[in-house]
């Protein structure tokens, strides 16, 4: 009797959780994990750090784009946007490095959403160094200057801890996002949790529980 009662209250438990999980209301364990070990925030004063795990290849990365940087524009000074490039690839992804390289050249504000464009509409390839190489020395970018910066140091460096920093965020798939460097969620962990199949609703349902999770780590500030 006590062990059918103990089991109907937390099937009550599991059930009246479910009900109450909502992306305007995002639960621990549903819309969003907490991490375990949380990692140290570049933003500074009451701004809240966005970290958005990406591929170039990657189609939920290029659906979500969009949207992405218009509720980026929307949070204004609330928040700071980091993009990390997923090394699928290993420590030597050349996507990845695509990435790296355009970051310290000062070039990826003005390439990023090209990128997204040519590998996504015009279904060219970019998973190689000499299909990347080729293409940035046709679309404006100075081929001996991209060179330079793409066998630096730095960018090596960078390119080589990727997989550790990846690691340290608990990211296996993109997109992937993590808000003030503990609460990580993700379209597709929010569309299986909440039952949801249509783009526009996963996309719509991502960005309330991405507006909640900055207020909750705004207060936190």
């Amino acid at each position: 009797m006590r062990r059918t009662l103990r089991l109907a209250l937390i099937a009550a438990s599991l059930v009246a959780s479910t009900a109450f999980a909502s992306p305007t209301n995002p639960q621990n364990g549903v819309e969003y994990v907490t991490l375990a070990a949380p990692q140290p925030v570049q933003a500074t004063g009451k701004k809240v750090e966005v970290v958005e795990f990406f591929a170039y290849h990657c189609p939920a990365c290029f659906a979500l784009e969009p949207g992405l940087n218009a509720w980026v524009k929307k949070q204004g000074d609330n928040i700071v946007l980091r993009r990390v490039h997923l090394p699928f690839q290993g420590p030597n992804d050349p996507e990845a490095h695509l990435f790296l390289t355009l970051e310290a050249m000062g070039k990826l504000d003005e390439m990023h959403s090209k990128i997204f464009h040519a590998v996504h509409v015009q279904r060219v390839r970019l998973m190689k160094d000499e299909q990347i190489i080729d293409w940035v020395s046709k679309n404006g970018i100075d081929r001996a200057k991209f060179l330079e910066v793409w066998n630096s140091f730095s960018v090596m460096t960078k390119l080589r801890r990727l997989p550790q920093v990846s690691n340290a965020y608990q990211v296996s798939g993109t997109p992937t996002i993590i808000i003030d460097g503990k609460y990580q969620t993700s379209p597709g962990q929010i569309a299986d949790k909440l039952k949801m199949k249509d783009g526009k609703q996963i996309m719509d349902a991502s960005f309330q529980v991405l507006d909640a999770l900055v207020a909750k780590a705004a207060k936190t500030k």
